[in-house]
């Protein structure tokens, strides 16, 4: 009969440790479909994140361009001011404030530190009101 109790005993253990490592199994099982659910949702929360930030990190770079291209816009438009100005200067120049103006280029002087040379005929020659007015470029 103790033999018999032993055997009895033995399968009562066998059912038991097999319905612990089916309880493990189940556990397992909840704590991987759990987990995974959980970093599907971390996953979630960081692209979330990450869009955020992307749409954030967009609207500042086309306010950015706007702003280039307006600075774009200006200095074309000053560019074009100046070319002009530029080429009523040269016409307005006689031949020898144009061969003073080309040799202080060479040299690397500055046409503004050196004296106008006298005109034929005993009078300056005057600039144009946009250059005595003082603006600068």
């Amino acid at each position: 009969m103790r033999e018999k109790g032993l055997a009895g005993a033995g399968a009562a253990q066998g059912r038991d440790a097999m319905a612990l490592k089916l309880l493990f199994w189940e556990l397992e099982k909840h704590l991987k479909s759990s987990s995974g659910a959980s970093v599907v949702a971390i996953d979630n929360k960081i692209e979330q994140a990450m869009d955020l930030v992307k749409s954030h990190l967009m609207y500042a770079v086309r306010e950015e361009v706007e702003v280039l291209k307006e600075q774009i816009k200006e200095l074309i438009e000053r560019n074009t001011q100046l070319e002009q100005e530029n080429n009523l200067l040269k016409n307005l120049a006689s031949p020898e404030q144009m061969a003073q103006f080309q040799a202080q280029v060479q040299t690397g002087g500055s046409p503004t530190s050196t004296a106008q040379p006298p005109v034929p005929g005993g009078t300056t020659q005057a600039l144009p009101s946009s250059q005595n007015s003082g603006s600068s470029a």
